[in-house]
């Protein structure tokens, strides 16, 4: 049964609102994948470099679920958001980690793997959503998908859709998510590096 949530922490200060000594954190909330399930979702990145798609792929190690990107937030703010966060009332819940596609067949932007969870991931996504909004943060307007990015399209080719064919039916592996975490992005020019600043457990 869902319990009331109360957040008495005032509205924070966001992009465009902050002064600018302000130290900003690029943050967002994440519900992580085992070693096991990214090993292979590294074999699964293996073979779409197969393909003349150019694609950006995504560090295995960093292979995730966002469950919320919240942006550029103050870094004083973080313990109100993690407050928040922990106030969400939730269970541990298995997932299937399978079906490798992409966003949009006409438009490629982004080849991921789809989760199976029974929409557990979706309820929570909205009591996080619930929690976050009286602080400032924007509701989400397109719907929450649960996925794991593998690679970003920077050029498109026809010859990715074979090879994303040749992996229909697969699956990566089942697992239980027993909590999430509030992860800090740094953007650096080799890729994004990931800190974890705190984490809910169930």
């Amino acid at each position: 049964m869902q319990t009331d949530v109360i957040v008495t922490c005032k509205r924070l200060s966001l992009v465009g609102e902050w002064d600018n000594s302000t130290v900003m954190v690029r943050a967002f909330v994440a519900l992580e994948l085992p070693v096991e399930i990214r090993g292979r979702l590294k074999a699964a990145q293996e073979k779409l470099r197969q393909c003349s798609a150019r694609l950006n792929f995504v560090e295995p190690a960093l292979i995730h679920i966002t469950l919320k990107f919240l942006g550029e937030v103050a870094e004083k703010d973080l313990p109100c958001v993690s407050d928040a966060l922990r106030n969400v009332p939730f269970r541990q819940f298995p997932i299937t980690v399978g079906a490798v596609t992409v966003n949009n067949v006409k438009r490629p932007h982004t080849v991921w793997c789809s989760i199976t969870d029974g929409g557990e991931a979706k309820k929570l996504f909205s009591r996080v959503e619930e929690v976050l909004t009286p602080l400032g943060f924007e509701q989400e307007t397109r719907l929450f998908t649960p996925h794991a990015t593998l690679a970003r399209v920077k050029t498109p080719d026809p010859s990715l859709f074979p090879v994303l064919r040749a992996m229909e039916g697969t699956t990566f592996g089942d697992c239980t998510i027993r909590g999430m975490k509030l992860k800090k992005s740094i953007l650096t020019p080799r890729g994004p590096v990931y800190e974890d600043l705190m984490e809910v457990v169930w």
